[in-house]
């Protein structure tokens, strides 16, 4: 069997290879969680809906936190925080999957002939699918209370690109790492119960130090949230030099992540 290249470029060729498969795949997983239950799809409506409420109930209820100190909304408050936890939930959703993606599929490792770096494509679409879920909950919500969002709403997946980058590539990373160290999903899980406190989620990046602020920039998180809440919903444009940054990191985690991957899957059928 030839070497699975470790190309950058294979990355899109494989996903445009096998652009109908992975739909297909991501598709059944999207929907497969809620087999058998009374509500079925409608649970992926009520989850991020059921999220808002306790969160705002939790933060802007019982410890009256607000986003600003001109700005005492709660309602505000809601809105901002669902658009953090959505892009969190993007991340976390993805990375906590992404340590057992081969050890789940064992038999695609030793039966058959398939691509298995697609894997991380299917666990990030079905999370895709769940975003724009939650995305028109908080549209319904703004547009019940403020009106239509402004016009650079519509920049959203271009500020999400970069975080899409690197989740796919710390996915390869961790997939593969998953099949040799068993450990790996357990680390995982606890970090990212942490990353939601590191990452500006229930407060502002303005409510830290100056002096610390910087270090919240090492978490990929932090930009995509604050851009992500600036185009949904102050009406700003993404500062497009930290942008910029941003995207040549993911673009290097993707291809660092992704040739991880590649070099150590010919292991995956010995190791399992």
């Amino acid at each position: 069997m030839a070497p699975a290249s470790a190309s950058p470029r294979e990355i899109i060729a494989s996903f445009w290879r096998n652009r109908a498969l992975i739909a297909m795949l991501a598709k059944r997983d999207a929907l497969g969680r809620y087999r058998g239950s009374v509500l079925g799809l409608a649970w992926s409506f009520f989850n991020p809906l059921l999220m808002l409420l306790v969160y705002t109930f939790v933060f802007s209820g019982i410890f009256k936190t607000r986003w600003s100190a001109t700005e005492s909304s709660t309602s505000e408050y809601a809105l901002v925080l669902f658009a953090g936890l959505l892009l969190f939930t993007l991340f976390a959703e993805c990375l906590t999957r992404a340590p057992s993606l081969v050890l789940a599929n064992v038999n695609y490792v030793k039966k058959v002939a398939f691509p298995l770096d697609i894997l991380p494509w299917v666990a990030f679409g079905a999370a895709l699918f769940h975003l724009a879920i939650g995305l028109v909950v908080w549209l319904i919500f703004y547009l019940s209370l403020f009106g239509a969002p402004p016009a650079t709403a519509l920049l959203l997946p271009v500020v999400v690109a970069p975080l899409a980058l690197t989740i796919l590539g710390f996915s390869w990373l961790l997939a593969a790492l998953g099949v040799y160290l068993r450990d790996v999903g357990q680390i995982v899980g606890i970090l990212t119960s942490a990353l939601i406190f590191l990452s500006p989620i229930f407060y502002p990046l303005t409510a830290l130090p100056e002096n610390i602020r910087p270090l919240l920039y090492l978490n990929p998180l932090t930009l995509a949230v604050e851009q992500a809440r600036g185009v949904l919903i102050w009406g700003n444009l993404p500062d497009w030099r930290s942008y910029g940054l941003f995207l040549i990191s993911g673009l290097v985690i993707a291809c660092l992540g992704f040739a991880f991957f590649q070099k150590t899957r010919k292991g995956f059928a010995d190791v399992l």
